[in-house]
């Protein structure tokens, strides 16, 4: 596996050709040749939860702490993890790394940004179509609908992005309501999480400026640098107790349920 900037833009912009300084500036934010170096040397026939544990461990030297433990669920059911997305990237693999190992490697994700391109780890992916028609967008439905009914885990971020500063505070957007539909549907309880973690001041700052000029989602190209800036920090996790699928009944919509378990996540927060 390699990261090739030059080969990325010439299939995301087949009739542009950017001049070689942004080019060049774009390898750099992406750590290009240090993610190749450690795909090549350091990494080299790892995969899924071997992958992530050499990523977090030894390349980032990154760590995490837990806390309730005890609160994770017995291996017998089938469970969504829910938490919010401080980071937009070693989160997802530090979340992955503790689901995975607790639950045999039973584990998958929907792919963002970042995780995409970790070829490593595409069996734990699940297909996310964006506004996608045709038979891709068929066959994405199917495998997901597939997977809901195996005894596979789903790690999920219902904000759908990582957190920005709202208000003064890192914190996700509004949690969509396809987890707490899918708990229902597939009788699968779910699991909080948070994660205490925040990027950088120069990613909320960029976001907050980017918003007013009402520019495309431009802080997204600097998350692997945010994932590299983590480099040598331990985090602190906190795991919350289970809340059976029976709990989402019509008292609320599904929306309003949403927002009701990113509540209880944030409660944890102190």
């Amino acid at each position: 596996m390699r990261v090739d900037v030059d080969s990325i833009l010439k299939a995301k912009l087949p009739n542009k050709k950017l001049p070689k300084f942004l080019v060049n500036y774009l390898k750099k934010i992406v750590h290009q040749d240090e993610m190749n170096a450690f795909f090549e040397k350091e990494a080299r026939g790892l995969t899924n939860l071997d992958f992530i544990e050499k990523t977090i461990f030894e390349h980032l030297n990154s760590g995490a702490d837990f806390e309730g433990l005890e609160n994770l669920p017995p291996k017998e059911g089938r469970y969504i993890f829910v938490s919010n997305h401080p980071l937009g990237g070693l989160d997802s693999l530090v979340l992955g790394l503790m689901v995975g190992r607790k639950y045999d490697g039973k584990v998958k994700y929907f792919a963002n940004d970042i995780l995409m391109f970790l070829d490593p780890m595409k069996t734990m992916f699940l297909p996310v179509n964006k506004g996608g028609k045709g038979g891709n967008a068929r066959e994405n439905a199917r495998a997901v609908e597939e997977f809901f009914k195996s005894d596979n885990h789903l790690i999920t971020f219902p904000a759908g992005a990582n957190s920005r500063k709202i208000k003064g505070k890192i914190q996700d957007l509004p949690w969509v309501k396809t987890f707490v539909t899918k708990a229902v549907q597939y009788e699968r309880d779910v699991v909080p999480i948070y994660f205490d973690a925040q990027n950088s001041k120069f990613f909320y700052n960029l976001s907050r400026i980017r918003t007013k000029l009402g520019l495309p989602n431009i802080e997204m190209l600097y998350l692997v640098d945010e994932m590299y800036k983590q480099r040598g920090k331990r985090f602190k996790v906190k795991i919350g107790k289970t809340i059976p699928h029976t709990t989402f009944d019509k008292s609320k919509t599904p929306v309003e349920w949403a927002q009701w378990v990113r509540e209880k996540v944030y409660e944890m927060e102190d």
